[in-house]
């Protein structure tokens, strides 16, 4: 996501606005620091205990306010954590239009890995952009009519 920051930074007429949700806060400051990216926004999404379903809560209530606040052209969300679905969701619901980044990786099977394939499907069917990180040739998965 760090060059698609940076682009959109020196980019005339847009104003991107970085959120952070805190979700793998461990594996996201170094990268942060060593990319020169400073959050404009800061939620911290993780609590200690609680399951799937509470920090998806958590997100689409953070980003539905944040979006209700200011509504931007787009969003853009990275990857396939659940933080990434639940935010292009409140999108969705906000008419926001989406961009996933990191897309079109897939298994094909929802529970490997679990959650991140329903994640990127999800994200995958809501977004109107998508950023995949590199060419499959041939494609993994054909879709055939019987």
């Amino acid at each position: 996501m760090a060059p698609v920051v940076h682009a959109l930074q020196r980019t005339p007429g847009i104003t991107p606005v970085v959120v952070s949700t805190g979700q793998h806060q461990e594996l996201l400051m170094p990268v942060l620091e060593h990319f020169e990216i400073t959050p404009d926004l800061t939620f911290t999404a993780m609590k200690s205990g609680q399951n799937l379903n509470q920090l998806s809560q958590r997100v689409i209530g953070f980003v539905d306010e944040e979006l209700n606040r200011d509504t931007p052209d787009y969003v853009l969300v990275h990857g396939d954590t659940t933080t990434s679905a639940m935010a292009a969701i409140a999108a969705f619901h906000c008419r926001v239009p989406v961009g996933h980044v990191e897309a079109g990786l897939r298994t094909g099977d929802m529970s490997a890995p679990f959650p991140e394939e329903m994640n990127r499907s999800l994200v995958g069917r809501i977004a109107q952009l998508h950023f995949a990180p590199t060419v499959c040739n041939p494609p993994i998965f054909k879709c055939t009519r019987e």
